[in-house]
């Protein structure tokens, strides 16, 4: 197994000023592991659904080569479902509705394969959960990524603080950044939260890219402009998927590599909110990867003379 993901597999609602989706699938574990299935072959999926939801959606999963061996389905139960309405900006949104349903019962206990696993993505879940994962590992992994949210720091603070200490990379927006830090500057916010304990911290910024914080150094990523936004939600999780399925691919966990996969998530992140839910992310290629990122690089590419006095 080469990446394990933890995170909810769901039914969304989703209302935007362009359109709505009456029940479509979503879930952060779900844009993960599309997301990653793109740059690898064995991902290990754990979470919990009701026996409601589709079959040919956990069909699709398995021919990606997503491992469902760690998904519970429970009998006579339903799966976790969010709706939620976006404002006309598609930045921010109301949540309508959450039904925790069979999350409730999630209590993760890992297939032996997955516990050799070099690569631990956390999708955001309650930090008791996160720890739980971890501590089935049979070894330290080579590399773990975390995602969290404000709901986490507000209700299980010391909790999350421990799980935080634990990861390799934290990735979480920047409004949850200042409150984990207590500081408003982003750049101050990420010397507190990188002193917890991660070496990296990405903070996700929607529409304006994605900042890379490291020991004394700082690199940010534009988001590219698109001319439909139809559905931004998961476009977060689908970056986090991109951005350790590439670094699981290439195995190099350098600073300049962190770099690439920033880049390839927000590209993947892109395709994402084209079309609802899953529906964009699990028709692309990797010939339209490539020229995704191409159109990233041509959008920071510039040479510049700066004229003498």
């Amino acid at each position: 197994m080469q990446l394990v993901t933890v995170g909810t597999v769901a039914f969304d609602r989703i209302e935007t000023p362009f359109g709505v989706a009456e029940k479509t699938v979503g879930g952060a574990a779900t844009y993960i592991s599309l997301a990653a299935s793109i740059f690898l072959e064995k991902i290990g999926l754990v979470s919990v659904v009701g026996d409601d939801f589709p079959t040919a959606v956990m069909d699709d999963l398995r021919r990606r080569g997503v491992d469902l061996s760690g998904l519970e389905v429970l009998q006579g139960k339903e799966s976790f479902f969010w709706a939620g309405r976006y404002h006309y900006d598609m930045n921010s949104r109301d949540t309508l509705e959450t039904r925790l349903n069979v999350l409730l019962d999630l209590d993760p206990k890992l297939p032996a394969a997955y516990t050799q696993a070099p690569y631990v993505m956390l999708g955001n879940l309650d930090p008791k959960v996160q720890a739980k994962v971890l501590d089935q590992m049979a070894e330290r992994p080579a590399l773990v990524v975390m995602d969290t949210m404000n709901f986490w720091m507000d209700s299980a603070l010391e909790d999350l603080k421990r799980v935080i200490q634990r990861v390799d990379i934290l990735a979480i927006n920047d409004a949850e950044a200042r409150q984990l830090s207590g500081e408003h500057s982003l750049v101050k916010a990420a010397g507190k939260i990188l002193a917890m304990g991660p070496k990296y911290l990405v903070v996700k910024k929607g529409e304006h890219g994605a900042l890379l914080f490291g020991p004394d150094r700082v690199f940010f990523a534009p988001a590219l402009p698109l001319e439909d936004v139809v559905d931004p939600t998961g476009a977060g999780d689908t970056f986090a998927g991109g951005f350790i399925g590439y670094l699981a691919r290439t195995q190099d966990h350098s600073f300049d590599n962190l770099k690439r996969a920033i880049i390839v998530g927000s590209a993947l992140a892109s395709f994402t909110c084209e079309k609802f839910g899953i529906e964009r992310l699990a028709e692309i290629t990797r010939e339209d990867i490539d020229q995704r990122v191409q159109q990233f690089v041509e959008l920071v590419d510039f040479d510049i003379e700066l004229v003498e006095d």
